[in-house]
């Protein structure tokens, strides 16, 4: 992590945002010693992907999920009991 005070960001604040776009790192403005800020870069732009597929890729299924249950859920037997 890079560190500046906050009047030499003032006079480079482009560039310094800039550096931390270029590099990833993350910067720490401070004021006398003391941090008050830290820019860090933008997360990936996702403006491509669609919410539509967004989730692929992230489940993975265990097991036969067209299998029937082997156990009675509780909601059918009351209807049983119900009878």
């Amino acid at each position: 992590m890079d560190t500046m005070p906050i009047s030499k960001f003032k006079a480079t604040c482009l560039a310094a945002l800039e550096r931390v776009r270029k590099t990833g790192r993350v910067l720490r403005v401070t004021r006398f010693g003391r941090p008050i800020a830290d820019i860090s870069p933008p997360k990936p732009d996702l403006a491509g992907r669609t919410w539509i597929g967004a989730g692929e890729g992230t489940v993975t299924f265990v097991g036969d999920l067209v299998a029937p249950l082997d156990v009675e859920w509780e909601v059918l037997a009351m209807k049983k009991r119900r009878k």
